[in-house]
């Protein structure tokens, strides 16, 4: 494939592509685009598809849903 061969060439580290793919729309749906643009960046019809196979949020990302859940259950 061409894009190992550049990395290769490169002396990169070889990432598979969909990896790349699926970090790449993570941080753009952490940073706010809307789900149907990202839908569109990735080529597909269905916003379901987008979200449920390329959208991975990490840890750091489900800290501020963490802290909320802290606010309502009175801290525990």
């Amino acid at each position: 494939m061409r894009a190992y061969k550049i990395t290769d060439e490169s002396d990169l580290r070889r990432v598979r592509l969909y990896d790349a793919r699926a970090s790449c729309l993570t941080y753009l749906a952490n940073n706010g685009v809307p789900d149907h643009l990202l839908a569109m960046w990735a080529g597909h019809s269905n916003v379901k598809t987008t979200k449920r196979w390329y959208v991975k949020p990490g840890v750091a990302d489900l800290l501020p849903a963490a802290e909320a859940w802290g606010g309502l259950a009175g801290g525990v």
